[in-house]
């Protein structure tokens, strides 16, 4: 199957793949294991389909009993520029993620060829009929840990995948396969006692290392979590409004990540540093046309809403003001309850009110 498994290499990085590496459709116990701490601590918050079909989770053959093989890939979306770097208080912070078009559907075409591919190549070579399944973000995959154990990285404290050449910016897919492919070593590198990533969460969202608690994390309560955010942490959100990237942008590996060279991951200019005061007056339809093709449509008008409220309250700046104000009587009560928030919040020392 050696060579084989180099034909697809090969096909893989010319489709565009960044990374790519091979696996036995086998997990340890040991992922079966965190997965169950981390459901029986509570710290998948609302997330409720994580804690459905926890065994194809954690186990590759319990999804498809035929799988023999994991074809792991990545895709870079590394930003030209920290994502760090602070905006003026009246922008918006948006998830490196988030700044271009949703990269499900482009990655699931790739992976669709490549699956293609295989099986077109497989028959040459006189093996037996292949079978593929391809998955991205979709389904109840182990993404994190296949791609460690077919050598694309390790996974950091951060509990993200880590790779020497890319660091912390790999989008995931994988191709399922009866085909018994040639595994790839295991990667070079690791954290050593570095705890950058853990110190750097605003919401102190790590427990410990290798532990993340998704109810304190700002990727979950400005994406996945649809009341009210917590008093307790609303401040820790500062003005971002959709994601973080805090824990993942301070990695030393990325000293070693190129710009992503992909065309359709390249940002969009209206979302890199977006008006909080023009955001603020979305209605659905304005919220649905303005988000077209991303990501950040899935979450709805009002719990983006809720979200520019957060960073309108915590930039301290009293011309954005009639921005809550107007939001005050939305029909969305959690709307309505962000606006009060926000109008409570005391003005900043630089920006006072007149």
């Amino acid at each position: 199957m050696a060579r084989l498994t180099e034909r697809i290499r090969d096909k893989a990085l010319a489709l565009g793949f960044d990374a790519i590496g091979f696996c036995p459709a086998h997990l340890s116990p040991e992922v079966r294991a965190r997965l169950a701490d981390f459901l029986a601590n509570g710290q998948h918050g609302s997330m409720g389909w994580l804690a459905e079909r926890t065994a194809e989770r954690a186990q590759p053959t319990a999804l498809w009993p035929q799988a023999r093989s994991v074809v792991c890939l990545g895709v870079s979306y590394a930003p030209e520029t920290d994502p760090r770097i602070p905006l003026p208080p009246d922008r918006g912070t948006i998830s490196v993620y988030a700044r271009h078009r949703d990269y499900h559907d482009m990655i699931k075409g790739m992976l669709k060829h490549l699956a293609q591919f295989m099986i077109g190549e497989a028959a040459k070579l006189d093996h037996a009929a292949a079978e593929v399944k391809v998955f991205v973000d979709t389904a109840p995959v182990a993404e994190k840990p296949l791609a460690a154990q077919a050598g694309l990285g390790w996974q950091g404290k951060h509990t993200n995948l880590v790779s020497r050449q890319h660091g912390s910016w790999l989008f995931l897919g994988e191709v399922y396969t009866t085909l018994a492919l040639t595994p790839s070593p295991p990667p070079a590198g690791g954290c050593g006692t570095c705890t950058r990533c853990l110190n750097a969460c605003p919401t102190n969202a790590f427990p410990a290392p290798y532990q993340l608690d998704a109810r304190r994390c700002i990727s979950y309560l400005t994406i996945e979590h649809a009341g009210p955010i917590p008093l307790e942490l609303r401040r820790g959100i500062g003005t971002r409004i959709y994601g973080c990237d805090d824990c993942l942008a301070v990695c030393p590996w990325n000293r070693f990540a190129q710009t992503s060279r992909h065309p359709k991951l390249q940002p969009r200019a209206d979302l890199m540093a977006p008006e909080l005061t023009r955001l603020s007056q979305l209605d659905d339809a304005a919220f649905r046309t303005l988000f077209s093709g991303s990501p950040i449509k899935r979450i709805g008008r009002n719990r983006f809403i809720r979200n520019v409220l957060m960073a309108i309250g915590n930039s301290g700046l009293p011309a954005l003001r009639p921005a809550a104000t107007a939001l005050l009587n939305d029909p969305d009560p959690v709307v309505a309850e962000a606006a009060q928030w926000a109008l409570a919040q005391p003005a900043t020392p630089e920006a006072p009110a007149p």
